[in-house]
């Protein structure tokens, strides 16, 4: 199907459908979706979690404890978000259940640019997957359960239709009061629409944002007296109101009410009456107006603290129910977010060179996560992104320590999503000759950016020692290992070579038998051997030599029944192939010749520096990233 045809199709899928009301209640019968509110449609929209058993991953397993965790396919790209999403999904579970949720506020409460917004989207546009049921013609899409009577029609109505009796504690409005009365009380008369909400249309989604502080009245949510139809209609009739506030467009359907807490309090009333008896009053003197749908509201903390600090307002602080949305704590995570914002720009063509979206997400998690008591707040990251450093780092403690010690607002503070992607724009615009980014350009814009800010002395200080203790150190042992690795694909010879004299070495050491070389004649005696062998393993810190020597001697003669008599690659044993490469590269100076930009002294160094080139470029960089980063490493080398 083309793309016109199939936009035909979906135009022609959401269109309204007409029914009777006895079409409607057999259709109760046979679908309870039908009469349920916004929270089972929601749920619906949002669909079954997979269930994901964390013990199968050992990243997963230290964050979770070994829980089984429910992701949920809706909200497959909010990544690092789990708790918050659980915690939204809960409220609509809750509400759906009829207990005290679906008499409260869903309130996000969370950090600039931390994520409440997306959620807010995400929500409404699953709030337009399930349709709902109104009277048509009705301007705030009613129920037509609202014309029964529970206490007379409820048992009829749940013995022939099965709709529970809870299903009909709706208000009839007054539109529907001023129709019944037109009808002479025959509710035959009323025809049903099937509908679904929609964003764009304003029918069951719809946003109010707070207006100015001094004339921002009650008429935003609740409508008010439309004076072009005050020629025809008394202003006390319900045809002469205009239906135009937030609560009148969402009921069966969400509210999504932005900065929440920047309204003036009398602009809040009628959400207490809204969400807690199902409906409010409106601008003028008749009956109430119904509400069943959903009161999405966030904003910032400061706002929030403000609000919950005043005693005036203390009705409405036991009707929110706050779900936190902090920042997003794992490194592995933010840089999912990264990917995600940069596929979706122009960027999405762009080289970024390895490891620079993880040192952008490092900074931003660094500057997120409170301080710890003895320990690094460096491992604490990689704790908190899953990793374990029992091997390499004693005092750092586990995860949940590091959870109980920050408490619970860690994550409400530090750089923002938002900010971070400003970064990463400047960083790929950095250089005038091409559009890409790398890790030493992001450590220049950030402490550029830094500058700029003027953030407060003692954060300046913090966030410019988290560039140069933390990230320009990792990132030089990251590089290193980058440029030393596609060094070592073209000098592979030369490792095997270590490799096999290192084995013979070793092995007549352990024999204490003295050794020839074939080549020179010159004889190693078992102290010369040792010094041969130190050589290599020095660089290394190998602690106990007697061992290493044992173990490599033990493996290669293993190996070399399987490989017909002749020694394994230097690779195949990962102990001694790391043992090589410090060996290798325990001089910088050996690395120069090929890895350098200056002219080179014979074509053989230009073709291994050629050839070294298309290596890192077969990594992810740029011929001109490869210069730039590689002669950062060597200045970086030089100096340390």
């Amino acid at each position: 199907m083309d793309v016109i045809s199939n936009s035909a199709a979906r135009y022609q899928r959401l269109r309204e459908e007409e029914m009777s009301l006895d079409e409607f209640l057999a259709l109760c019968q046979r679908d309870p979706m039908v009469y349920e509110g916004a929270a089972h449609r929601m749920l619906a929209a949002i669909g079954e979690p997979e269930m994901v058993d964390t013990r199968n991953d050992p990243h997963l397993s230290r964050l979770f404890a070994n829980k089984v965790i429910r992701r949920y396919p809706a909200f497959a790209e909010f990544y690092g978000m789990e708790d918050s999403i659980e915690q939204v999904v809960s409220f609509f579970r809750h509400a759906a259940q009829g207990l005290e949720e679906r008499k409260q506020i869903l309130y996000l409460l969370g950090p600039v640019g931390g994520g409440k917004s997306s959620i807010a989207e995400r929500l409404k546009y699953l709030m337009q997957k399930v349709p709902f049921y109104a009277l048509k013609g009705s301007p705030v899409n009613e129920s037509p359960l609202a014309l029964f009577d529970p206490m007379e029609d409820g048992p009829v109505l749940e013995e022939q239709f099965g709709i529970p009796r809870r299903c009909l504690n709706h208000v009839l409005s007054p539109w529907a009061v001023k129709r019944l009365e037109e009808y002479g009380g025959d509710i035959r008369q009323f025809r049903v629409v099937k509908r679904y909400p929609s964003i764009s249309r304003q029918v069951g989604v719809a946003k109010t944002e707070p207006g100015d502080e001094n004339n921002q009245d009650i008429s935003s949510l609740v409508g008010k007296v439309d004076i072009r139809k005050l020629e025809n209609f008394a202003q006390d009739d319900t045809d002469a109101y205009s239906y135009s506030g937030g609560l009148c467009l969402a009921n069966q359907g969400l509210l999504e009410f932005v900065e929440m807490f920047k309204a003036p309090i009398k602009v809040l009333h009628p959400l207490l009456t809204a969400t807690q008896e199902g409906n409010y009053k409106g601008t003028e003197g008749f009956g109430a107006i119904p509400f069943d749908g959903i009161v999405l509201a966030h904003s910032n903390e400061s706002e929030w603290k403000a609000f919950r600090n005043n005693r005036n307002n203390e009705a409405f602080l036991d009707r929110v129910y706050i779900v936190k949305v902090p920042y997003c704590l794992r490194v592995s995570e933010e840089v999912h977010i990264y990917e995600k914002l940069i596929r979706e720009s122009s960027l999405a063509s762009a080289v970024c060179a390895p490891g620079t979206l993880k040192m952008m997400a490092q900074f931003a998690a660094l500057t997120r996560l409170k301080e710890p008591e003895n320990s690094s707040i460096f491992s604490k990251m990689q704790v908190y992104d899953g990793e374990s450093l029992k091997d390499t780092d004693p005092r750092a403690k586990s995860y949940q320590e590091y959870r109980d010690y920050a408490g619970v607002d860690e994550g409400m503070s530090g750089i923002s999503t938002r900010f971070a992607f400003k970064i990463l724009s400047k960083v790929f615009n950095y250089d005038s000759t091409e559009v890409a980014a790398n890790p030493v350009h992001l450590m220049y814009v950030l402490e550029q950016q830094i500058e700029r800010e003027q953030f407060p002395a003692e954060l300046e200080t913090k966030y410019t020692g988290y560039i140069k203790e933390y990230l320009s150190p990792h990132y030089a042992e990251f590089i290193g290992k980058e440029i030393q690795t596609a060094y070592l694909e073209s000098y592979s010879e030369y490792g095997q070579n270590i490799f096999d004299r290192y084995v013979t070495y070793a092995d007549y050491w352990i024999q204490d038998s003295e050794y020839r070389d074939t080549d020179t004649g010159e004889v190693f005696d078992r102290n010369a051997l040792n010094a041969e062998l130190e050589k290599v393993e020095k660089p290394a810190g190998i602690a106990n030599a007697k061992d290493f020597r044992n173990e490599i001697v033990n493996f290669v003669l293993r190996a070399r029944a399987n490989n017909q008599g002749k020694n394994p690659s230097w690779t195949s044993y990962e102990k001694l192939r790391l043992v090589i490469e410090k060996k290798m590269f325990s001089n910088t100076e050996e690395l120069l010749p090929v890895i350098s930009f200056n002219a080179k002294a014979s074509a053989e160094d230009a073709r291994k520096h050629e050839d070294f080139v298309t290596r890192m470029e077969a990594k992810g960089y740029t011929p001109k990233q490869v210069r730039l980063l590689c002669e950062w490493y060597l200045r970086v080398r030089k100096s340390s």
